[in-house]
């Protein structure tokens, strides 16, 4: 098994437990790795260190929030080119989450302003800004990295695919498609999956997303096919542990019908192959 998408401390929200407390949860739970993710600092070299004292596959990477200069080629440079596999497009600071209500940075202090991101087609293509969203899409291809497309809108993450399939980027995975930010439909996911996008489905879903059902969850599912990826997204205190919260997801999908050696697969062997070089 393998958890591409998990929270630890230190972290500016509270988390259920360290690095090396995930780490020995993980490898208690037999999996072979894990894709440490932050929403306001790159994780590079805290999973390179804790890679090098378990033993276990931890790959970090960085979420271009405005804590690391926004979407900011020098900071993508520097993560990818000391290991770093994972590039998340704004999550935290995009304007899907400022209009959502969803957590930001700024709510711990209200000196902060509230300006948000956004990548075309929502930021104009003359913007100056483009340019670094061009230079961040070449770094990613040129180091085989893995674009994530975070948590913004809909349009924008069919541009990111748009772009990634003309720079020959392999490794694409749409972020909880089906959560409150992007809010994708059922039909436009098995779309971009059938485009060649991979397609995550989180625990935290199940666990917390208003409205969500397994029912609806299953049909992502379904629509992803042979691209699904199933991850915990979890390190909440309100959550289970990362590694329980992935197998109440696959449980869950498994009571919907669905085959288990294919969910087991969906969060095992085919998100290892997407992130590990």
């Amino acid at each position: 098994m393998f958890d591409v998408h998990v929270h630890a401390a230190p972290d500016v929200l509270e988390r259920i437990g360290y690095d090396d407390q995930i780490g020995a949860s993980y490898a208690a739970a037999g999996y072979s790795g894990f894709v440490l993710k932050a929403h306001h600092e790159s994780t590079v070299g805290r999973a390179s260190a804790l890679a090098r004292s378990s033993g276990l596959e931890v790959v970090g990477g960085l979420a271009l929030n405005r804590a690391v200069g926004g979407v900011n080629p020098a900071a993508v440079l520097s993560a990818l080119s000391t290991g770093g596999r994972v590039v998340w497009f704004p999550t935290a600071d995009s304007h899907t989450q400022e209009t959502a209500c969803l957590p930001r940075l700024g709510d711990l202090d209200d000196r902060l302003d509230r300006s948000a991101l956004a990548i075309p087609p929502v930021l104009a293509a003359d913007d100056p800004a483009a340019r670094d969203v061009a230079l961040v899409l070449d770094l990613i291809a040129e180091h085989d990295a893995v674009l994530c497309t975070g948590h913004v809108s809909r349009d924008e993450c069919r541009w990111l695919l748009d772009q990634a399939l003309d720079r020959g980027i392999g490794r694409f995975l749409l972020t909880h498609p089906s959560y409150t930010v992007p809010g994708m439909e059922v039909p436009e996911i098995a779309e971009l999956a059938e485009r060649g996008a991979h397609v995550e489905i989180t625990a935290y879903q199940l666990l917390h997303q208003p409205g969500m059902t397994t029912t609806r969850l299953a049909a992502v599912a379904r629509a992803a096919g042979p691209r699904l990826v199933l991850a915990s997204d979890a390190g909440q205190p309100n959550s289970p542990e990362p590694s329980s919260a992935l197998e109440q997801l696959i449980a869950a999908l498994t009571a919907e019908g669905l085959d288990p050696g294919w969910l087991r697969d969906a969060a095992g062997d085919t998100p290892r192959e997407l992130v590990l070089p």
